[in-house]
């Protein structure tokens, strides 16, 4: 497996503790996919494939922007990218429907 060139973590102890909440109501085998994302986002934030989305209307998460989305069954993971510090920055866990990106 390739190396990680970015840090994968949540811009405060807020967010983190809302993506756990979030990420309890998943089944165990849809919870372990999603993690598996954390190592994936460390090589490469910006993947290839359907699963990944640069996303065009403004998604306000807390204080911060969620630019980008990664599709994980019916999961949407928010996230930004800081490049200057090479950090992917975990925003929200949601599951799909008409309120994942509200």
């Amino acid at each position: 497996m390739s190396e990680a060139k970015y840090q994968v973590g949540f811009p405060s102890e807020r967010a983190e503790k809302e993506f756990h909440k979030v990420l309890s109501k998943a089944s165990k085998k849809e919870r372990e996919r999603i993690l598996e994302w954390f190592d994936k986002l460390a090589i490469d934030p910006k993947p290839e494939g359907k699963s990944f989305k640069f996303l065009k209307g403004e998604v306000s998460v807390f204080q911060y922007l969620a630019r980008f989305r990664i599709r994980e069954g019916d999961w949407r993971i928010l996230y930004d990218i800081d490049e200057s510090a090479k950090r992917a920055l975990l925003l929200a866990l949601r599951r799909r429907g008409h309120h994942a990106y509200d």
